[in-house]
């Protein structure tokens, strides 16, 4: 990141601290984000009022670290997927510990980035839409420095973004990679003979420059070892037979391209198997979800699990909330609900308990989540089980990307409370 970049990300500290911040101490409003920082307030005891959203800097810290060695131990280039957070200082932090760029799945998206800074930026999704092509190519013309890479996926997509391109003064083509999908899947050509017509669309455009393929391994219907190692070989197949074919001439890198958080394993094997190329090859993996982790769907995807010899990732993220009601036996709601917390891919699940009556944290056994209202969870309690209006009740959360983008400003705390900082996310 240059000067400006930097510049950016301090302006966000001075930021007022307002209404539009959900969790956040009332006390502190009209203050500014950097002055509430300073304060180091504690997350339970400083004045944050529930539900409140907070991150672990250790957890952070630790798997930055972890990605970051196992990306560089097998080969791999990285641009984290962007979508998850949405946040210019995590991207930073990213950045620091050796990405090589940041992940964008919406041109939208992309504005974020070149807001604050960010240089390379791979675009997972062919763009069609003529106002979005007409800022990308201005930006890429303004800046030599900055590198975009983006999707193509058909011949009429090539079509399209070509007339875009040539109605804005495109001065610049920009560099596109061809999608290979899968049958029943999401985006991306099926078959290779579907990926030379696109190839030879590019080709036969002034505002477009074929450097590389890619594609997203996790949606493969029925995706397992086998069928995500077998997709991964067409791919980097797709590649050696693009470049056979002289497809890349002139190219200055060769870009090869796959990885989400499920089956970045497979990706490194495969992609190691690559053959030498007429050009150097980057091999960029792009998981998202790696950054705070989860305590539901990545627990139970992440490739670590297969090989915990490389590491481990730990769950950055709780979400705090009181009991408001004990109505019956056995039932418990919480100040939480559908707009504060994901649901998409599994429920919140009760791991700790502070009792509001004092004493230490415990462990929230014989409680479970059953369902969710708007702004409340519905918890079902075993027999025995000690919970009381007031206490607080730490959940962990299932899928980073719908956690992040239901809150603007969210504390970062360490192990004791204590909140460090603030993180800002622009959805």
């Amino acid at each position: 990141m240059n000067a400006d970049a930097h510049a950016a990300l301090a302006r966000l500290a001075d930021e007022v601290v307002d209404h539009r911040f959900r969790g956040l101490p009332p006390d502190a409003e009209g203050t500014t984000v950097g002055a509430l920082a300073a304060e180091r307030r504690s997350l339970f005891t400083g004045g944050f009022s529930t539900p409140v959203l907070a991150l672990s800097r250790e957890a952070l810290d630790h798997n930055l670290a972890v990605m970051e060695r196992y990306s560089a131990g097998h080969g791999l280039a990285f641009a984290p997927h962007g979508k998850t957070s949405m946040a210019p200082q995590l991207f930073r932090r990213q950045l620091d510990h050796g990405a090589w760029g940041i992940t964008a799945a919406t041109p939208a998206q992309v504005r974020v980035y070149r807001a604050f800074g960010i240089r390379h930026v791979f675009l997972a999704n062919e763009v069609v839409d003529a106002p979005a092509l007409r800022w990308l190519a201005a930006e890429t013309a303004a800046d030599p420095d900055f590198r975009l890479i983006l999707y193509v996926d058909s011949v009429r997509g090539v079509e399209l973004m070509d007339a875009a391109l040539r109605a804005a003064g495109a001065t610049r083509p920009l560099d596109v990679v061809v999608e290979l999908g899968a049958e029943g899947g999401r985006t991306g050509v099926r078959t290779e003979a579907e990926a030379e017509r696109v190839a030879d669309a590019v080709a036969g455009t002034p505002t477009l420059r074929l450097v590389g393929v890619a594609g997203y391994e996790a949606e493969i219907p029925g995706a397992d070892g086998e069928l995500v190692r077998a997709w991964l070989r067409r791919l980097t197949g797709l590649a050696v037979a693009f470049d056979k074919a002289g497809r890349f001439a002139g190219v200055e890198e060769i870009v090869v391209s796959a990885g989400g958080s499920s089956w970045f394993d497979a990706v490194a094997e495969v992609f190691a198997e690559v053959p030498a190329l007429s050009g150097p090859v980057l091999k960029l993996l792009r998981s998202g979800a790696y950054l705070t982790h989860d305590d539901g769907q990545y627990r139970r995807k992440t490739p670590f699990n297969r090989h915990p010899d490389e590491g481990e990732l730990r769950p950055a993220f709780r979400l705090w909330a009181q009991v408001v009601s004990r109505p019956e036996p056995g039932r418990a709601y919480l100040n939480a609900g559908k707009r504060d917390v994901p649901y998409d891919l599994g429920l919140p699940e009760p791991q700790v308990v502070r009792p509001m009556r004092g004493g230490e944290p415990r462990p929230a056994d014989g409680m479970r989540v059953t369902g969710l209202a708007d702004q409340h969870a519905f918890v079902e309690l075993a027999d025995g089980t000690e919970l009381e209006v007031g206490d607080w009740v730490g959940l962990g959360l299932s899928h980073p990307c719908t956690t992040f983008d239901k809150w603007q400003l969210i504390p970062v705390a360490d192990a004791d409370g204590t909140v460090t900082e603030y993180v800002r996310t622009f959805f």
